[in-house]
């Protein structure tokens, strides 16, 4: 079996992504290796080399004809990802310094060395070392928001958005909506992460399109209440055109309709503050206890 093929194949047992198991990084793994199509693996190198002696091995001895600009190419797909895996490591001086240097790490050399004669420095590598896709699904995991909805655990992918719906559901609803249900949430990935169609249906909604819908849908059962709220980092707060929208969808709902904005900051309000419409409601997650209503006679409840 060619060397190339090898190595891609022992990427792929170690667990790392596809785009980590490109030419670019089988190459480049080939080349900090001092592995030459002939050479046995048992005399795999790790020298330290820079990214230049990285792209010149693989020209001259691989038949590819990488640019000296592709090392920033190098850099981000192939050597980056690799030390997360613990398959390379740098001399950790600054980065731009000209005596920068990475080499393949002692525990990936043995297994390179030893790939056609024992499998014990592989299994003994897995073991000490997580592989890079579980590495990074975990990182994506950290990244989210924690959310409970409904008495569930959910989680929100990172942004200001769902920062602010995740303050709706945690800090408004129990204020100024207790006891709610949540009949509908997105998510910047998942549209519609909750949705509850059969109560939304039972309190006359006609739901088409996802862009109609308020950003989160709340459900006071004890007053009949119903809660359209805009979560309003960028754009939609909740004008009149807005508000003429929503009650145009909800025209055979007959439950109480509260109209919100939902804002993160203060700051962020004033930007808005002259769009919005007159007998709504605003409420600011930086002054959670607060709200703030455009109405002359009565404060928050059913218009």
């Amino acid at each position: 079996m060619d060397k190339i093929k090898k190595i891609r194949e022992l990427l792929e047992k170690l667990g790392l992504p596809k785009k980590q198991q490109t030419d670019i990084c089988v190459l480049t793994i080939l080349s900090m290796g001092g592995l030459k199509k002939r050479t046995k693996w048992a005399e795999t190198t790790n020298e330290w080399l820079r990214i230049h002696d990285i792209i010149s091995f693989a020209n001259n001895h691989y038949n590819v004809n990488y640019a000296e600009n592709s090392r920033e190419t190098f850099r981000k797909q192939a050597l980056h990802h690799f030390r997360t895996a613990a398959i390379v490591e740098d001399n950790a001086m600054a980065t731009n310094s000209p005596n920068y240097r990475w080499r393949l790490t002692e525990e990936f050399v043995e297994i390179l060395r030893n790939i056609n004669v024992s499998n014990l420095p592989f299994e003994t590598f897995k073991q000490n070392h997580a592989s890079l896709i579980d590495i990074y699904a975990s990182k994506k995991e950290m990244c989210k928001l924690p959310v409970k909805i409904n008495g569930i655990d959910y989680t929100f992918s990172k942004g200001e958005h769902n920062q602010l719906q995740k303050a709706i559901i945690e800090e408004f609803a129990p204020r100024f909506a207790p006891d709610a249900e949540c009949l509908y949430v997105g998510d910047t990935v998942q549209k519609d992460l909750v949705k509850l169609e059969n109560q939304l249906e039972g309190l006359g909604f006609a739901i088409t399109l996802h862009d109609k819908m308020p950003d989160v849908v709340l459900y006071r059962e004890d007053k009949d209440w119903i809660y359209f709220i805009e979560a309003v980092t960028s754009v939609g707060p909740m004008d009149p055109k807005r508000l003429q929208e929503i009650t145009s969808m909800t025209k055979d709902v007959t439950a109480g309709k509260i109209f919100v904005t939902a804002f993160l900051d203060f700051k962020t309000y004033k930007r808005f503050s002259d769009q919005l419409a007159w007998e709504t409601e605003i409420w600011i997650a930086e002054f959670p206890d607060h709200m703030i209503h455009l109405n002359g006679d009565k404060f928050l409840g059913p218009r």
